[in-house]
């Protein structure tokens, strides 16, 4: 019976040590957050050094940015989603090779955004020029990537 309360306490200990280092962890990467808060879901604290997530835009400004009239192509996405896995590492090295710059908003954190741009899957990626929207595609297209470079040739800049 000893020996089972002594197992318990270790990995009661263990436990524990394993939350402050997650929380330590979880610290140093919200330092210097893109988001306006702190209180972001685990999935979105994992991503805040994925170098395929460097372009997150708020609601408020893809909301400016679009109707400032400019072209803007609105990656719309959520950490958790299985396609948008898929999707994102094959998307942002080819709008690098094109020059277009993808604002990427979090539906996650950010659900309006799914009301706002009338959002029924993630991933969808929406060009808007002139305020208004020219094109969309949804869906993983990782395995179809000309599908991406038809959509990114007819982006303006």
């Amino acid at each position: 019976m000893k020996k089972l309360g002594i197992i318990g306490a270790v990995v009661v200990v263990l436990f524990i040590a394993v939350i402050l280092l997650t929380n330590l962890s979880n610290k140093d990467k919200l330092a210097n957050n893109p988001y306006d808060t702190d209180n972001l879901r685990q999935s979105t604290i994992d991503l805040l050094d994925d170098e395929n997530y460097q372009n997150i835009i708020l609601p408020d400004a893809l909301e400016d940015k679009i109707a400032s009239g400019e072209p803007v192509v609105a990656y719309m996405f959520s950490p958790e989603c299985p396609h948008c896995k898929k999707m994102t590492p094959s998307l942002m090295p080819i709008a690098d090779e094109f020059g277009v710059q993808i604002d990427q908003l979090n539906i996650l954190e950010y659900e309006q955004g799914w009301d706002d741009y009338n959002v029924e899957a993630t991933p969808t990626l929406i060009y808007f020029n002139e305020g208004k929207e020219v094109n969309r595609i949804v869906g993983d297209y990782s395995n179809d990537t000309k599908v991406i470079y038809d959509f990114l040739g007819q982006v303006e800049k």
